[in-house]
């Protein structure tokens, strides 16, 4: 009996096959049902290429070739290209399989780009577009009636990709079909199970809107739910390795063994990072699960806590106000002076010799004392489990003077009548576990995605949500930690133990490019948390990402206005994927406007008003990208932030703590970078997080390396 063939696809051949005609569609279906059944060369129609060590194919089909490899039980059709001579020597293919060199196998390196032209000003001139776009092709590809009047005037590239109110999504279809992409690019694409050759006309014809992704062999493990597991599980991984995704069809497989266990309508709660990434879930659930996405809830951690507290306190006319930063600081420098004025002599010389910051007492008050929940002063000044992550050792007075300082600020900003964010998830995990169980909202599974960053209180509420212990699913990965430091899992809750097989570690990355990735994690080194270490994986292929040294804020501002249009045009892509990424929110509105005022569509975002499907460059701040990813990623604006330079002296500890949490985050604005990653730092800066640049992962440039602009070099 012969071989079972299953089939996937790339989205580039999904594009293709839509701008097909009728008449070539039919021609096209018959020969891939034909190769279904047999990919083997026959020398003739079917034949193989000197690329990718011998497993690129190519199909002769009329007018058409389809390029195609094929590995038990897997073939990946990779692309429809229309030939434009009556011939199928390999020398017509060059200009499609430019970068794939003959015998050599695997992916090719990119080559490094231009940087005086991605650099120089942005020409006058516009890209005019190879052919019209018409009705017909429109209808083809799909595109809602709603948008042609805006597509079909359009005559550039510049104008298709800048089109306002058509999505992304739409945009980038019409521009594969105008530009055809090299196999370069397209083999790094993911793959898309096609079930039947015949569901290939149901998309044609309208059915279908979308495939199912096709994991690999260790997500499809992660993804899937054992009823033998006796508790909890985890996934861990890098940043970019699908860890969402594998917990987007983790809730798929929960659903399907719930209902074989007689449970028709499941109830799922899944939380995700951020508001914008709420949405983009919903979506992606209601394609995977179809109807079946009704029986998941989506929502952030937060939001479920302020629900269950603002029910409760509307319940006895109590307000919920959540402190902000600025109150909170507030709140402790009148707590220290209170501190200062009442406490023993001798206790508060003990505080003076600690020389300690503001910053750094502030996070041990939220993060530590109030977030890992210790009691008592005697648990404070005795338990050193629950202080994991902090560099600064504490002696018992020094400890002492510390909690007294605590009760201070706790007086101190209940006069404000605001609470912390660390009180109001305590308070939500009382109030739920106080309510009469019948009267609990609980849910059949909970998936939980980024928990590294969430309070102990909020993933003990989670866990207490979930019906079955094992039915709780996170995924984690410490090493994107930004907020809550280092922590034991059952220091948390003694039932999360991911031990005995309940822990998948995910290798392989499917955003960033093999140069990002590895750039990223070479940076991040002595800042990381998780230190085992994992042989990793890249699909993508890239340039070194780029360190560039500006003198002044102008020079910045130029940069950007230069490289994030020039770059993003290069790809074939709009301005939407670009992301300037900045250290606060006052730098970030600062960029925006400038690149405004350099004729840039540019908005920044605070993390509440996230919006994705905005059409220009996405400006925001290093905290607020965390969970997104953009094709073209800028960090930029530290010229005097605490990333530049210190605010407070402090001692070595606490820097060397300060430190390592700062090269997390710098390395969670790194790897949003899917394709392009440009790092701009003040060039007279001596901070370690803006010098340390090892050559052999960056390209390092400068004014007198490279021409910038009219604007910089009069």
């Amino acid at each position: 009996m012969g071989t079972q063939w299953l089939t996937t696809m790339k989205p580039s051949f999904q594009t293709a096959w839509l701008a097909l005609s009728p008449k070539e569609t039919h021609q096209v279906l018959e020969k891939l049902t034909l190769l279904s059944q047999d990919p083997s060369p026959d020398g003739k129609v079917k034949k193989q290429l000197k690329y990718l060590d011998g497993k690129l194919h190519r199909l002769r089909c009329g007018d058409y070739r389809i390029f195609y490899t094929f590995q038990k039980p897997y073939i990946s059709l990779l692309a429809l290209v229309r030939r434009s001579e009556d011939t199928y020597d390999e020398e017509q293919d060059a200009e499609f399989l430019g970068g794939l060199n003959p015998f050599v196998p695997g992916y090719p390196k990119a080559a490094q780009p231009d940087w005086e032209r991605l650099f120089a000003p942005r020409p006058a001139e516009k890209r005019p577009l190879p052919e019209p776009i018409t009705v017909q092709l429109l209808t083809l590809l799909h595109v809602p009636e709603q948008y042609h009047a805006r597509l079909i005037p359009l005559q550039t590239e510049e104008d298709l990709l800048d089109c306002p109110g058509v999505p992304d999504d739409v945009l980038l279809t019409i521009d594969e079909v105008m530009y055809e992409r090299p196999l370069t690019q397209i083999i790094q694409q993911p793959d898309y199970i096609l079930p039947k050759m015949e569901d290939l006309m149901r998309l044609k014809e309208g059915e279908l809107l979308a495939f199912l992704l096709k994991l690999s062999p260790e997500q499809e493990k992660a993804a899937q739910w054992s009823e033998t597991i006796n508790g909890p599980t985890q996934v861990k991984g890098a940043p970019g390795t699908g860890k969402s995704t594998v917990a987007l069809y983790r809730i798929r497989s929960l659903i399907e063994k719930l209902r074989q266990q007689s449970l028709p309508l499941p109830r799922i709660l899944y939380t995700t990072y951020t508001n914008a990434l709420v949405e983009s879930s919903r979506q992606l659930l209601t394609q995977l699960l179809g109807e079946d996405a009704n029986c998941v809830e989506v929502t952030t951690a937060d939001k479920l806590v302020v629900a269950i507290v603002g029910k409760a306190y509307k319940a006895t006319n109590r307000s919920l106000k959540i402190a902000e930063e600025t109150t909170l600081m507030g709140a402790l420098k009148r707590a220290r002076a209170a501190f200062q004025a009442k406490a023993d002599p001798a206790l508060v010389n003990t505080f003076a010799n600690l020389a300690i910051s503001d910053s750094y007492l502030l996070e041990e008050l939220l993060q530590v004392i109030i977030a890992r929940d210790i009691p008592t002063i005697q648990e404070y000044m005795t338990t050193e489990a629950k202080r994991s992550g902090r560099q600064r050792s504490l002696n018992a007075d020094q400890r002492r003077a510390i909690w007294y300082i605590y009760e201070y600020f706790l007086e101190q900003l209940a006069i404000t009548r605001c609470q912390c964010w660390q009180q109001v998830r305590h308070e939500a995990e009382r109030l739920f576990q106080e309510q009469p169980l019948q009267g609990r909202k609980m849910y059949d599974a909970v998936v939980v995605d980024e928990a590294q960053d969430l309070d102990p209180a909020v993933i003990r509420l989670l866990f207490a949500m979930c019906k079955a212990t094992n039915r709780f699913f996170i995924t984690a990965d410490a090493n994107q930690s930004i907020y809550t430091g280092s922590f034991r899992w059952t220091a948390v809750h003694e039932a999360l133990k991911f031990t005995g097989g309940r822990t998948t570690n995910l290798r392989t990355n499917y955003r960033s490019t093999q140069q990002i990735s590895m750039t990223a994690q070479a940076y991040l080194a002595e800042g990381a948390l998780e230190t085992e270490p994992v042989e990793s994986l890249h699909i993508y292929q890239g340039a070194l990402p780029l360190v560039y040294k500006a003198r002044s804020q102008q020079e910045e501002f130029e940069v950007l206005a230069n490289f994030l249009p020039t770059t993003a045009r290069g790809n074939h892509l709009p301005l939407s994927a670009c992301a300037v990424l900045c250290p606060t929110k006052e730098r970030g509105r600062e960029f925006a406007e400038e690149l405004i005022q350099r004729g840039v569509q540019a908005q920044f975002m605070a993390r509440e008003q996230l919006d994705l499907t905005f059409r220009g460059v996405k400006v925001l701040t290093l905290h607020s990208a965390k969970g997104l990813e953009f094709p073209l990623v800028a960090l930029a604006g530290f010229k005097g932030s605490r990333f530049d330079h210190p605010s407070e002296p402090v001692q070595p500890e606490e820097q060397e703590e300060t430190l390592r949490r700062n090269k997390r985050i710098l390395f969670v604005g790194m790897t949003r970078a899917m394709h392009t990653l440009l790092f701009i730092v003040p060039a007279n800066t001596s901070s370690p997080l803006l010098t340390t640049f090892n050559p052999r992962y960056w390209t390092i440039l400068e004014r007198e390396a490279i021409t910038i602009g009219r604007t910089l070099t009069a």
